[in-house]
């Protein structure tokens, strides 16, 4: 058998994998991508897209129990949850099939089939045809992350769902229960929550979305409320009793231990790294909590070899994998790229109403030692806010009192995954306060929510 050889073998096309090839193709890199399962990984086919295609008929839903409140009139208002569901399939096989066309058009070598390292600058791929060996100059490890499982709250995809099952539910549950309130759980939540469901969210820290600010996580918490959503904090499950029809959930909190009943639970307690049967150990690459070690520029302990997004590590979104492998594929092809700083990356959340925010909270600011100033802006001061009928909301910022740099930027309500890249752009060409101050902001948009809010940590804000 004759190895084909590659400047750069990619292992895992989701979207840092399939992006690195890209950019490495770009810069006159011979490139190979071994995918096992589907081009353009979980995002792409389980992740980002097809939830988000799912949370946009919940959000038409919504709106149209709101006709009255815009003049218009919705008779026998209902949803068909397979149509939902093939929908959100239908989006994803769309892009993932534009995967395809983006390898052709890139002079891509695409290998389906599962990678082991094979040694250092080899890759052994198990195909449906036999194996075959790549030689790559450098090698780039995407393979991702999964949903993590705990002991006694293991998916069945009957009662039990991970994000999968939740993706292609084949029926609508009743009483559901949602294990974990990060972005994924939360999501999940907010759609069923939507369409009817009777949604208890069970966290075990302190407060929901509990990596954001904690003014955000409150607002939050009282929007879901408001919504019919029982939020459980600082709550345990510590086992599930299943039965046909129904899942019996063993809450402990600090009143002590109670049992509820539900039809459907959700698992959404975090991810672990797909770092198994790679050849990893037998490489000496160093790996900690199934994330393979890395430095600032996703190096590993052995040369030649690089690990990108999910596998490498928090924060583990789809944008910083992307650009990670941008920088590498750079780097590989002898360019000097900037490093990924992972405090300037936006984290984004689709519940309704949405959250987003980039770099420090008010409490990591202060706690890290700095001197802050702090802004905030309500939804209701804004004009087009109103007007769309999105009135609940917040926009707060976080500045070095001393040097007016922008520390971090946090917002809840309408659309604010579209308008924090303001914010992102911002970080990243070192902005201050008074470039933000003296930057015209369009009217009337949701923008000038940020402009303001930019006003108020300095006690100039204008419509509040």
């Amino acid at each position: 058998m004759v190895a084909r050889a590659f400047d750069m073998v990619v292992i895992g096309a989701g979207p840092g994998g399939y992006v690195a090839a890209i950019r490495g193709a770009q810069l006159g890199l011979s490139v190979a991508i071994v995918e096992r399962e589907h081009l353009g990984g979980i995002c792409l086919n389980w992740g980002c897209i097809p939830t988000k295609a799912l949370l946009r008929s919940a959000e038409v839903f919504h709106l149209m129990h709101r006709a009255k409140e815009f003049g218009l009139k919705a008779d026998g208002i209902g949803f068909d949850l397979a149509a939902v569901v093939a929908r959100s399939r239908g989006v994803a096989k769309q892009l993932s099939g534009g995967i395809g066309h983006l390898m052709k058009k890139n002079k891509i070598t695409v290998v389906m089939g599962t990678a082991t390292l094979a040694g250092q600058g080899r890759v052994a791929v198990k195909t449906d045809k036999g194996s075959e060996e790549l030689v790559g100059k450098s090698i780039v490890l995407a393979t991702g992350a999964r949903a993590r499982e705990l002991p006694g709250l293991e998916a069945d995809g009957e009662l039990v769902w991970t994000y999968k099952h939740a993706l292609q539910a084949k029926r609508m549950p009743k009483r559901l229960l949602v294990i974990g309130s990060g972005a994924i759980g939360i999501e999940f939540a907010s759609f069923f929550n939507t369409l009817g469901a009777d949604t208890t969210v069970v966290e075990v820290l302190d407060r929901v979305l509990p990596v954001e600010d904690a003014e955000i996580s409150a607002f939050a918490r009282k929007a879901f409320l408001k919504q019919g959503m029982k939020i459980l904090e600082k709550t345990t499950v510590k086992k599930l009793d299943r039965s046909p029809g129904k899942v019996v959930a063993h809450l402990e909190s600090a009143k002590g231990t109670e049992t509820q009943e539900f039809d459907t639970v959700i698992s959404a307690v975090g991810i672990v790294g797909n770092v198994e049967n790679l050849g990893l150990e037998a490489l000496g690459v160093k790996i900690d909590r199934t994330h393979v070690v890395t430095d600032e520029f996703c190096r590993t302990s052995v040369s030649g070899l690089f690990a990108i997004g999910d596998i490498a590590g928090a924060p583990w979104l789809a944008h910083k994998a992307s650009h990670e492998g941008v920088m590498v594929a750079e780097l590989i092809a002898g360019g000097h790229p900037h490093a990924v700083k992972p405090g300037s990356i936006a984290g984004c959340t689709y519940c309704q109403p949405q959250v987003a925010s980039v770099g420090l909270t008010e409490a990591k600011a202060r706690e890290q030692g700095h001197e802050v100033k702090v802004g905030r802006f309500p939804f209701i001061g804004n004009g087009k806010a109103i007007a769309l009928g999105e009135a609940e909301g917040l926009v707060k910022t976080v500045f070095d009192a001393k040097t007016g740099e922008l520390l971090g930027a946090h917002m809840i309500g309408a659309e604010v995954t579209e308008l924090i890249q303001g914010y992102v752009i911002g970080r990243a060409l070192e902005t201050t306060e008074e470039d933000l101050m003296n930057t015209v902001f369009p009217h009337p948009t949701l923008s000038e929510m940020m402009h303001e809010s930019v006003l108020d940590a300095y006690g100039r804000a204008l419509h509040i």
